[in-house]
């Protein structure tokens, strides 16, 4: 019995059935693009993440850069989250809310971005160190 299927993103999704699925070029290309979006993002955040910088401008410049480029935040409405990153200031592991905290000098900050582009999730996080 064949437990493996080549499916679209669309298909994945829909279809939680516990089959490994396994994609083919066409998916590759798609989590390449979704991938090279999220690495984009956070490389030019790296003038942004500067002392007196709010974690929620950091957010909207998030929003802004992955709309622009045809994507969508995936957390931005997932189970009610009002953000399109998350941002863990310090001793906060992860998943920190972005507000209108400002980022002091010698803080570190991880920032969590996931854009999706045609279905596929573009999903990772980098550390910044502020000042």
């Amino acid at each position: 019995m064949n437990q493996y299927a080549v499916v679209t993103a669309e298909e994945a999704y829909q279809s939680r059935d516990g089959v490994i699925k396994l994609h083919g070029e066409e998916g590759f290309a798609g989590m390449r693009a979704a991938g090279r979006l999220a690495a984009e993002i956070l490389d030019a955040l790296v003038p942004h993440v500067v002392p007196g910088v709010t974690t929620q401008e950091i957010d909207d410049i998030v929003r802004e850069m992955t709309i622009r480029a045809g994507g969508v935040p995936a957390t931005l409405g997932y189970r009610g989250y009002t953000h399109s990153c998350c941002t863990s200031i310090n001793h906060v592991i992860c998943h920190g809310i972005p507000s209108d905290k400002k980022l002091r000098d010698g803080d570190i900050v991880n920032i969590d971005v996931t854009p999706i582009i045609d279905g596929w999730h573009g999903d990772t996080s980098r550390m910044y160190l502020v000042g």
